[in-house]
């Protein structure tokens, strides 16, 4: 390929979700019972482990193992990464998680025996504390264990569930989002999105800021709001400043042979779908933090195709904001987008 081409050029086919990518599996835990709001989400790698790296742009991230993505450092694989609600309680998840990985051999080997092995489960999270009701309501290792069992690699459910359960969007109710997209050469891309941010995802006008970058016929049913539902509405469209503590996380995978560096290049363009989604993003009250990973063999990939692959990263990351948006479903004080405009929806 020798000159630059519209994404829309290289497109085969478009699919659904994170686990579009062959070998990974995602699952969920989803606290939404009285006094409860709140979830964890695991996506799984392969038996192998997937190649990773991260990208951390808020000004109040919460991780967990971040560090040892940094290409200097030598862990070469991850055997699972973790998404989840609860503020900093939230990062105990993980560790049952790790307790479900340990006895099946995988992770990093520090003994004689198979199951003598140290998972590497990193880990981010957002903040809904206190938005079910109670305060010290939370994921915990169970969350984390519940989650990893419920994995499979079929259709991903979203909206209000796991990491999304008690997201919020500005003023309108958050949750979790996934696309994909197959380039021309069979390469696949996907991304996972937990919308939870101090910023909003729709203009003035109420269209949602990640729609215009929606493949064909995947949004063309959405149309500005009525005149009547945004007088009414405008109010939901300004971020509040109330309490505003957020951050919106989430995974970007590609189907081939990347290094940590270049999925560390890849979470980056995550980044850059995410701030065309959301406005403003990055902000000192988010802690933005996106995962690239890698499942695939084979030779390295072309200057070009890894281009081809960043650009389609960042495009899906941005509709999986747009997802997670009309996914979502109303909860006392936070309405979703399509409750709060039904005009939007003209299917």
């Amino acid at each position: 390929m020798n000159d630059l081409v519209a994404l829309n050029d290289l497109v085969a086919f478009v699919s659904g979700s994170l686990t579009d990518v062959a070998g990974l599996a995602l699952g969920h835990c989803t606290l939404d019972s009285p006094g409860w709001l709140t979830g964890t989400t695991v996506v799984l790698a392969p038996a192998e482990g997937a190649v990773a790296g991260v990208d951390v742009r808020g000004g109040g991230p919460g991780t967990r193992e971040t560090d040892l993505l940094d290409p200097r450092n030598s862990v070469e694989r991850v055997n699972a990464i973790l998404l989840s609600g609860g503020s900093a309680y939230g990062l105990a998840a993980a560790d049952g998680v790790m307790r479900r990985l340990g006895p099946l051999g995988r992770g990093v080997r520090v003994g004689p025996s198979v199951a003598e092995v140290v998972p590497i489960v990193p880990a981010a999270i957002l903040f809904d504390l206190g938005r079910g009701g109670a305060f010290d309501h939370y994921p915990d290792a169970s969350c984390g264990s519940a989650a990893f069992d419920a994995a499979c690699a079929g259709p991903v459910a979203q909206g209000c569930v796991g990491a999304g359960t008690g997201a919020v969007a500005g003023a309108l109710k958050g949750g979790i989002g996934s696309c994909s997209v197959t380039l021309e050469d069979g390469t696949v891309v996907a991304a996972l999105a937990a919308v939870n941010a101090v910023g909003s995802v729709a203009a003035a006008d109420g269209t949602l800021y990640g729609a215009a970058f929606g493949l064909p016929g995947e949004f063309d049913w959405l149309r500005p709001p009525s005149t009547a539902e945004l007088a009414a509405g405008s109010a939901l469209l300004t971020p509040r400043r109330v309490r505003p503590l957020n951050t919106t996380v989430g995974v970007v995978a590609a189907s081939v042979a990347l290094t940590k560096a270049q999925c560390a290049r890849l979470a980056g363009a995550g980044q850059d779908g995410l701030a065309r989604a959301i406005r403003p993003a990055h902000s000192m009250f988010d802690g933005d933090t996106i995962f690239g990973l890698s499942v695939g063999s084979g030779d390295p990939v072309s200057p070009w195709l890894f281009h081809d692959i960043l650009s389609a990263a960042a495009d899906c990351f941005s509709r999986a904001v747009v997802h997670a948006m009309l996914s979502a479903s109303s909860v006392p004080g936070w309405p979703a987008y399509l409750d709060a405009f039904p005009s939007a929806d003209t299917r």
